[in-house]
């Protein structure tokens, strides 16, 4: 457990670390500001935004919503095409058919709500054309939505009396070409040095026969990293070694997962001219994310008491599912990260976890993926909470609550409460209709607690755009199909909707000056605050589900 420890010091260390440069970055980036690689990219921005016909003029915030909602349509609609007819298309070495339309449908719906939940294997059902131009494409676009998103929401917070929250296509356009391109770029080929494959060509055959899937690799992985998307490019994910080879590989990719949301907040802050605000929203999320690290970590590393009593060795812990190359604290410390974000990528098998090591995963992804969550998606949520958490202060001392000098009144907290708790109605609903419905039941392999453990992780992780699964439940059936698209959609676009209402109201309000009863939030009591918000609400909605599925099956291996 030593080297455990060192390993998770080195990787938050190394996170902090990086985060505060790249932040400021970003900050400029979103602010309009020149930096060392506009020399090289503002021409191509400029002739993106000539081509489609973007001026940069402002928009309000119903009009941003309707260039978010259409970019996100018009991708959606392209990937569901590709798929239906990617066995007429070129860049098709496997000879792949076309898709049943609820696979399509599924998986379109997937990636461009920055899901990437998979119910096929990804080097038996896609061709590498579908892989780059339909998937790859879209963990670019969606992750530059979801920063678009927040873009707009922070302004709200940053204008006064003004109308306009920036120009959504200047936003997506800016985000993709300024932040996830070149990181991607960048990252990719470290990923590459580490021996992940990237080529066009097509499976080798062994001498026996046995097919070895290729493909063009590390640059949808990068970017599945990077943009907290999460979808592997082979059905193992991030445990298959072409994807992931080495212990540093997978380091790599546990820091690329959080890196730009930690960032983000370090960019909020320079945006809101308080560099305070976005430290103390940092210091929530990597509190709760050590509590979730340490919690995985020693739940894993117990051996298995049922396995104990027949006499089975377990010296390392509880290895069922693990790649021997990264063992339990690798293994812990990659299940937490993306959970914790909105990725979904493994590097184990979810479902092979022991019933505390696989609660917290999905425990995380059930509080909406805030604890740094998805780039842009997960630091708009968390202050979601912060807004609950200055409106139970202001309700405490008989106060006007506010948020950085904005009043939060009625119109923002009915935003705020459609926001938070329309997930978790989806995932509660869709569990107790898989559970109950004759069309959904065959999927379980698994009766009892962990058979409903199954079900609840897989809509949890819809809902909340995770991506990630327990293995055990056969997905791929057209209830499973239809239902976690329905899911992962409103998810998405039921948060987005509320944050851009949320914005537009906002920015419209006056900046109120601080006085003597004015909450500071950037204490330690806020930080202490929200978090404290952010458990009990996962608490209150989710403790019977939870108590029904992973505590029930841990108290049963005593």
């Amino acid at each position: 457990m030593n080297t455990a420890w060192l390993q998770a010091l080195a990787y938050l260390g190394l996170l902090l670390i990086l985060s505060a440069p790249l932040g400021t970055y970003i900050g400029r980036i979103l602010e309009g500001e020149r930096t060392i690689l506009h020399p090289a990219l503002a021409p191509v921005e400029r002739a993106l935004l000539r081509l489609m016909g973007v001026q940069g003029e402002e928009m309000e915030w119903k009009a941003y919503t309707g260039a978010i909602l259409l970019f996100n349509l018009l991708g959606g609609l392209a990937v569901f095409a590709l798929l239906k007819g990617q066995g007429h298309l070129p860049l098709n070495p496997g000879h792949m058919g076309g898709l049943p339309t609820d696979l399509a449908f599924n998986t379109a719906v997937s990636f461009t709500t920055n899901t990437n939940w998979q119910t096929y294997g990804g080097e038996t059902t896609m061709s590498h054309l579908s892989q780059m131009l339909g998937l790859a494409v879209q963990n670019f676009l969606s992750a530059a939505t979801a920063i678009a998103v927040l873009a707009a929401l922070v302004r709200g917070f940053a204008r006064r009396e003004s109308k306009g929250l920036g120009n959504a296509w200047v936003d997506l356009v800016r985000s993709t070409l300024y932040i996830l391109l070149p990181l991607s770029f960048i990252f990719a080929l470290a990923l590459v040095s580490q021996g992940v494959v990237q080529t066009f060509a097509g499976a080798v055959h062994t001498a026996s026969g046995q097919g070895i899937a290729l493909g063009p690799v590390a640059s949808q992985v990068a970017i599945k990293m990077l943009g907290t998307n999460g979808g592997g490019f082979f059905n193992a994910n991030a445990a298959h070694p072409f994807e992931n080879p080495t212990p540093l590989s997978s380091f790599l990719q546990m820091l690329a997962i959080l890196l730009i949301p930690a960032a983000l907040c370090h960019a909020f802050g320079r945006m809101v001219r308080d560099r305070r605000q976005g430290w103390a929203l940092l210091a929530a999320m990597t509190l709760l994310f050590v509590g979730a690290l340490a919690t995985t970590a020693s739940a894993e590393s117990r051996p298995n008491p049922q396995l104990a009593q027949i006499g089975v060795a377990q010296p390392a812990g509880n290895m069922e599912g693990k790649e021997v190359r990264f063992g339990v604290p690798g293994t812990a410390l990659f299940a937490t990260a993306t959970t914790a974000a909105s990725c979904g990528a493994v590097n184990s098998t979810h479902d092979s976890l022991s019933p505390l090591g696989g609660l917290v995963p999905l425990w995380l992804i059930q509080l909406g993926e805030v604890v740094f969550g998805g780039v842009g998606s997960g630091l708009y949520g968390m202050l979601l909470f912060a807004l609950v958490g200055v409106f139970i202060s202001g309700l405490m001392v008989g106060r006007t609550p506010e948020y950085l000098g904005k009043k939060i009144e009625a119109f923002e907290m009915k935003m705020v409460s459609i926001a938070i708790l329309l997930p978790p109605a989806v995932v509660l609903v869709g569990t107790a209709l898989g559970v109950l419905l004759p069309a959904a039941l065959p999927s379980v392999s698994n009766p009892g607690p962990h058979g409903f453990t199954e079900v609840l992780y897989a809509f949890s992780s819809a809902a909340n755009n995770n991506g990630s699964a327990f293995a055990g439940l056969n997905a791929n059936t057209p209830f499973y199909n239809w239902t976690l698209a329905f899911a992962m959609l409103v998810g998405r676009y039921g948060t987005i909707l509320p944050v851009l209402a949320l914005a537009g109201s906002l920015a419209r309000k006056k900046i109120t000056p601080e006085g003597p009863g004015t909450l500071p939030t950037h204490t330690p009591l806020f930080v202490a605050t929200l978090m404290g918000v952010v458990l009990l609400v996962g608490a209150l909605t989710f403790l019977p589900s939870l108590a029904l599925g992973p505590i029930a099956e841990q108290l049963s291996l005593r």
